[in-house]
């Protein structure tokens, strides 16, 4: 499902930068893959926590919208992450919606490494907007 011209129906120049690769998304669920590049390593040769704080708000607000992933945008109200191993090489990130309200949804995401080693995992909230549509 890696569309060079969207992630998941979607222009994020953020993403773009980062590398980020769409995988798979469905009612309830998103997948993406980051690949590892200099420029998003820390000073220990690790992928930056505030990457992947990114890569998880992405791929979670995808997984919130999967619904209807061309007519809604989503706002970030709240998310929370915990770190509990390095992250190394190319990473996986997946994320589920745990409820979905007319206008809320909270989501779970988890980051793992090519090994299935879990890196990182987040909670988050998010409001439910329409799109703009073009002309």
């Amino acid at each position: 499902m890696n569309d060079e011209a969207s992630f998941f129906g979607i222009e994020v120049p953020l993403m773009r930068l980062l590398g980020l690769q769409t995988v798979h998304l469905d009612e309830t669920v998103a997948r993406t893959r980051l690949p590892q590049k200099p420029e998003i390593l820390n000073s220990h040769g690790h992928t930056h926590g505030g990457t992947l704080m990114a890569v998880l708000d992405f791929t979670m607000s995808a997984a919130a919208r999967a619904h209807d992933p061309h007519g809604l945008g989503v706002i970030t109200i709240d998310m929370t992450t915990h770190f509990l191993a390095p992250g190394q090489g190319e990473l996986t990130f997946e994320a589920t919606t745990t409820r979905r309200g007319k206008s809320i949804v909270f989501c779970e995401g988890s980051a793992y490494d090519s090994t299935g080693q879990q890196v990182c995992t987040a909670r988050g909230v998010f409001k439910l907007v329409p799109r703009k549509k073009e002309n």
